[in-house]
Order: structure tokens, then sequence, then C-alpha cells
């Protein structure tokens, strides 16, 4: 077990130098069995977190994320956290101001994470495969930018299903209602 742990230690430390060393736009640290975002990676990328518009920490096992990640990865555009177990987003997602897609899919949401609805500048969320009954309609009216929201494999009410069609200008990705079972 410890040797498969510092494989998964070595490669994060590969992923960082790569990402650092090349300058490049994005960090991918999926599928690295993280439990957290570790703490020696802000030091170790200090010089290009402003650089970083793409992270993906997807298939991980990360249950929150800090305000620190959020400051320190201020120029995001993109942010994957797919299949994870988190339930919600930290306050200063809405500093945000680049993020134009993120994908919440698979983890253990039950409300829709607010903070969302005022980055202006987000396009697409992806929100499938969660335990979300309630969504603020009215909230994610007025945004402007949003293009796509995906809430597909969530038990979101009836009310949900009517309020929106005619209220939101994106488009609104829903599982097919169940039909109703005759008595």
């Amino acid at each position: 077990m410890q040797r498969r742990m510092g494989e998964a230690v070595a490669r994060v430390a590969r992923k960082v130098n790569d990402t650092v060393e090349n300058k490049t736009d994005s960090l991918d640290l999926a599928n690295c069995k993280l439990i957290a975002f570790p703490v020696g990676i802000y030091k170790a990328m200090r010089s290009v977190t402003e650089g970083i518009h793409h992270i993906s920490l997807a298939n991980n096992e990360l249950k929150s994320l800090t305000s620190r990640f959020v400051t320190t990865f201020s120029q995001l555009r993109e942010l994957n956290l797919a299949g994870n177990y988190l339930h919600r987003l930290p306050e200063e997602v809405t500093s945000l101001l680049h993020l134009q897609a993120i994908n919440l899919s698979r983890n253990r949401f039950r409300r829709f994470p607010e903070p969302l609805t005022a980055v202006t500048t987000l396009e697409t969320i992806n929100l499938e495969e969660n335990e979300i009954t309630e969504v603020p309609v009215e909230k994610l009216a007025t945004m402007a930018s949003l293009r796509s929201l995906n809430l597909r494999a969530n038990p979101v009410g009836p009310e949900v299903r009517l309020l929106v069609r005619p209220l939101v200008p994106f488009d609104l990705l829903l599982s097919p209602e169940e039909p109703t079972p005759k008595a």
C-alpha cells in the first residue's frame, strides 16, 4: 500500500513539475486518489498560478474545496471536479471572474451550489448525477452568460420542470420524466 501511495505522490509531483516547467495553462490531477488538494502544490506552482486557466481534479476522493484553492487559481476558465465527494463549494467561488465552465457531475450535492449563480461569466454548469432536489430558477434566469445547465440524473421536483421552460434562456438538460404508474 505504501508503494502505491508513493507512486501516486510521484505522479502528482510529475504533473505539477510538467505544468511549471512547460508553463502550460492546464493542471491535470485527475485520477490521482487525492483526498485534498496538496498544500505543497501552492508553493511549487507559485510562479505560474496566474497562467493556469484549466484544472482537472476529476475522479479523486475530494470532500471539499478550500477557499485558498479558489483564491490561488483566480484566473480559472474551466474547472473539472467530476467524480468526487463534494457537497458544497466555498463562497469564494464568486471571485472566479473568468470561470466559463464547471463540471460538478457525480458528486454529492443535495442543493444547487448557489455561489455559482453569482459567477457572471459561467456558460456551462454540469451537475449531472448528484442528489439535487431544488434549483434557484429565478437566480439562474438572471445569469446572462449561461448557455447550458445539466441536471440529468438528479431528483429535481416537478415544479422545476414547470418553472424553468419559460424563464431560462439557456439549455436545460433534465432526465426524462418517469411515467406515472397507472392504478
